[in-house]
């Protein structure tokens, strides 16, 4: 191993005094060329090598059941690691490390003595992913330091001894055959960790490097605490510094193809190329990838080759209808009625509309569009659908019987009729009285009739149904109009009291409807009647 060691260092050392001429070998041959091409600092050919090899020696610490934060017990390491630069971001890196581990402990943590210790030679073999920190949150610049970040797995070989810390005395051991050495005990382990580097030359790294290695094994400490638990018992700490030898090829160009197998050697630096070293045209719709804004995609070059589908010269990445012609104000979207909003989103697409109502009219400006409106030539809240309600009573004017006169849903927006007015209606059914088999009304009926007349004075939104009826006593068509006759009499009798013709409505249903049995006299007595019904709504003046 030391041999080993002093040949790596001696090649090493011959490197980096040769890296200075091998750029200066590189600008020989881009100038023999002769390219105009816009040349980058030295930190980005740097930042062009492709390959490092790497030195570190640290210290491990070791975290396990045989620990103690009361003794820190730190064990030398030493590793050497290869890494390749993947892209601009991810750089593989493999690594071989050989050292040792140790931990003690005197007492349990419930309490005990323990007197144990124990001592671990390791070799590691892992390989990782390392990226930068600074080029994910900022993108790749040119920097002297960076903090990278990486993670990745191995196999870590070990030979472990558990002691008495008293007497010495070997308690457990793996890769011994008693006191004789035996193959190692071999087990997975993950590294995480974080790595402060900063660029001295071009050529050569420092690095400062703080690790986890997790084993996937309770075995490095040979001290099993729990049988049950053998996952992600075991890890130790690694701190460590040491330096990177980065080197890389000639690219004359920069364009990261080789001279070897750049057939444009002289582009301009920055610009994308295929493997050949030629600038590229993807998508061949005859626009370079450097001028190409899609360059995946073919398109036409009024929309600097970005695909436009529907032709509006705007390109499909920008338009918001990529199959309907439309504008730039639009993003693309056509707007047919021309009220400034597209018609995807225009309730009302061929009528003019508001932003606030998706591009629909509002003719009364009531806030309800006037599809939705049911009065939409008539200021009204949104609660009664856009419709007017003059009374205030909660039913649209469109709805209300009585739309000057606050009243009830179930009268359809007319009041209530009051109770005593039904008393009197009542009375009326068998109180109106009128000569035998004639339409004249007796005298003694006339007190009634003066009630409903005052009824129909004080309340001039009641407009009056008269209903005459007979009981099935003779002729049913001479019932019929006998029933006619003494309701238009009564209406008549109203009428000459002040109650406005328009105001009543008069009917004979002979015996079609009575309200008893004809088979008896009280029966019959009830079907001749006269009876009052109170409307709302106006009444057709039959002539």
């Amino acid at each position: 191993m030391k041999q080993l060691f002093i040949s790596i260092v001696l090649v090493f050392i011959g490197n980096i005094t040769t890296v200075n001429a091998q750029q200066d070998t590189v600008k020989s041959v881009c100038a023999s060329q002769k390219t105009e091409i816009q040349t980058p600092s030295d930190f980005d050919i740097w930042m062009r090598s492709d390959w490092g090899f790497s030195m570190t020696g640290g210290t491990n610490y070791f975290l396990g059941d045989i620990s103690s934060h009361d003794v820190v017990v730190l064990k030398p390491n030493f590793g050497i690691g290869l890494e390749k630069k993947l892209n601009e971001y991810i750089l593989w890196k493999g690594n071989f490390m050989q050292g040792r581990l140790s931990g003690e402990k005197e007492k349990f943590e419930m309490g005990g003595i323990a007197n144990l210790y124990f001592i671990a030679k390791i070799t590691e073999y892992s390989s990782v992913f390392e990226f930068d920190l600074l080029d994910v949150l900022q993108g790749p610049q040119e920097r002297k330091a960076s903090l990278n970040a990486y993670a990745g797995f191995g196999i870590v070989d070990f030979r472990t001894q558990r002691k008495n810390l008293v007497t010495k005395q070997v308690l457990q051991s793996y890769g011994f055959d008693g006191f004789q050495l035996a193959k190692p005990t071999r087990e997975m382990v993950y590294p995480v960790g974080v790595v402060f580097e900063y660029n001295v030359t071009k050529a050569l790294a420092f690095n400062f490097d703080v690790s986890l290695r997790i084993v996937n094994s309770d075995k490095v400490d040979a001290y099993i605490a729990n049988a049950n638990n053998t996952i992600f018992a075991d890890m130790y700490n690694y701190t460590g510094i040491g330096f990177t030898y980065k080197f890389g090829y000639k690219d004359c160009d920069f364009d990261g193809v080789p001279n070897r197998l750049d057939k444009c050697p002289g582009t301009p630096y920055g610009l994308p190329v295929g493997p050949d070293g030629c600038i590229t045209d993807r998508d061949n719709d005859g626009i370079a990838d450097n001028e190409d804004v899609c360059p995946d995609m073919p398109g036409p070059a009024n929309t600097k080759g970005c695909p436009d589908t529907d032709g509006d010269g705007i390109a499909d990445k920008d338009d918001k209808c990529i199959y309907d012609k439309g504008t730039i104000e639009m993003f693309g979207c056509p707007d047919a009625d021309g009220d400034g909003i597209a018609d995807k989103d225009d309730k009302c697409p061929k009528e003019k509309g508001t932003i606030e109502l998706h591009g629909c009219p509002d003719a009364d400006a009531d806030g309800i569009a006037d599809f939705e409106d049911r009065c939409p030539n008539q200021f009204g809240p949104a609660v009664l659908n856009g419709c007017p309600d003059t009374d205030g009573d909660g039913i649209a004017d469109i709805d209300d019987k009585c739309p000057k006169e606050p009243g009830l849903s179930k009268n359809i927006g007319c009041p209530e009729v009051k109770k005593e007015v039904l008393k009197i209606f009542e009375r009326a059914l068998t109180g109106i009285q009128f000569e035998t088999g004639k339409d004249v009304i007796l005298k003694a009926s006339y007190p009634i009739l003066d009630q409903v007349v005052q009824v129909m004075l004080q309340n001039p939104s009641y407009n009056l149904e008269i209903n005459g009826h007979t009981d099935n006593v003779g002729d049913p068509q001479k019932n019929m109009e006998l029933s006619d006759k003494r309701a238009k009499a009564v209406q008549n009798y109203l009428i000459s009291k002040g109650v406005a013709k328009e105001r009543t409505i008069a009917r004979g249903f002979g015996d079609t409807l009575p309200i008893a049995d004809n088979k008896t006299p009280q029966g019959k007595s009830k079907n001749r009647r006269v009876e009052f019904k109170v409307v709302f709504q106006s009444i057709i003046i039959e002539e």
